[in-house]
């Protein structure tokens, strides 16, 4: 279906589907790509989904997860570096050219956002020549400000900019979600900044409903659902220079409760009406 040329679906969309599940279910509803996850990956075996999803012809076109950079302990730091280069291998061993880094939340007791975020920078100057050694480019996601206290302290695509300016573009880059960007009226100008300089990784799309779930994390609705026009924000990603493949990226309860084959269908089809 040439509307689904770009569609790729996010593993964690589908959870419950194990990997040669979802890949059948791809390759059978004509699904191009998958965004896969290092945990169900690793489970799997690494070197054994890559050839599942390389028989199967589908394109990998993301990694997740890197990140959790910001700890102060230097054994924390130097077991998240290790973490973070295992990630850029596996990311290589499964083809895809990009690793997307959800950056870390701020240490316990701590309450310094700059210091957290110049710490992300350091683990950068390490990690980004060693992924570009392995063919691999990381790709800062920025979260909403709800996740920057545990998860994510950088909350904005202009922070993330600005700590990928500081590395060559092929190396470091920036996720585009628009869960996480779409309430920012600056983002748009933001995007254009990101695609003149090469640094667009990855689009990834998922809607914004409310009320939110307790934990909130599991709160990414279906897109078509919710507040977020797709449509406009492929525009801006487009107008960008942006080419690539499109990742829909669900953390959802009630999705994964469902029929994984039937979410994939829905998803897919809500991809061709909203955003294809």
């Amino acid at each position: 279906m040439t509307d689904l040329a770009r569609f790729s679906i996010n593993q964690m969309t589908v959870k419950q589907l194990p990997l040669p599940d979802l890949v059948a279910a791809c390759r059978d509803l004509g699904v191009p790509g998958v965004g896969l996850w290092r945990e169900p990956v690793r489970a799997y075996g690494v070197e054994a989904a890559a050839e599942l999803v390389r028989d199967a012809g589908l394109a990998v076109t993301t990694l997740c997860r890197g990140g959790f950079l910001t700890a102060v302990d230097p054994g924390e730091r130097a077991a998240a570096l290790a973490d973070n280069r295992r990630a850029v291998d596996e990311a290589a061993t499964l083809g895809t050219d990009t690793l997307v880094l959800v950056s870390g939340g701020l240490p316990a007791g701590s309450k310094d956002l700059r210091a957290a975020r110049e710490r992300i920078a350091d683990a950068l100057a390490e990690l980004a020549p060693y992924a570009e050694r392995q063919g691999v480019r990381l790709a800062i996601e920025p979260l909403h400000p709800m996740f920057a206290s545990d998860r994510c302290v950088v909350s904005t695509l202009a922070q993330a900019l600005d700590l990928a300016e500081r590395f060559p573009a092929h190396q470091v880059g920036v996720t585009v979600d628009t869960y996480h960007i779409w309430w920012d009226d600056t983002a748009p100008a933001q995007i254009a900044r990101a695609g003149a300089q090469g640094r667009i990784h990855t689009f990834q799309l998922a809607d914004w409903t409310t009320p939110l779930p307790e934990g909130v994390l599991n709160g990414r609705g279906q897109i078509g659902d919710g507040s977020i026009d797709m449509r406009e924000w492929k525009g801006y990603v487009e107008a960008a220079g942006y080419t690539g493949a499109i990742e829909v990226e669900l953390f959802n309860e009630a999705l994964w409760a469902r029929d994984g084959r039937e979410v994939l269908a829905e998803t897919a089809a809500r991809f061709a009406e909203h955003a294809g």
